[in-house]
């Protein structure tokens, strides 16, 4: 199943000069957004990021960066919570 959060919210960056090509990120993402390629990761599908951390938490050598719980969890939260369509808050953005 393809899931996809808010388009170009998630905050998810990867540094490919660090990354080691281990393959642990793409081992813990629950959606599918690295996969390795020519021994570096790299975002396959950014939009399918929930930002839940594990690819971060789980790097060894501190190649991805990611801001839990913004974006698109955040997101879906407030349009759950305001009984509308998913929203990241920002006035003039998604929300409106």
């Amino acid at each position: 199943m393809n899931m996809t959060c808010l388009k170009n919210m998630a905050s998810l960056q990867i540094d490919r000069d660090k990354c080691a090509g281990c393959g642990m990120c793409e081992a813990v993402c629950p959606h599918a957004v690295f996969r390795v390629n020519s021994g570096k990761a790299e975002i396959a599908d950014l939009d399918a990021c929930m930002e839940c951390g594990a690819c971060a938490k789980n790097c060894p050598v501190n190649a991805l960066s990611v801001d839990s719980g913004v974006g698109c969890a955040t997101g879906i939260l407030n349009g759950m919570l305001r009984g509308g369509k998913a929203c990241c808050g920002e006035t003039g953005g998604c929300c409106n």
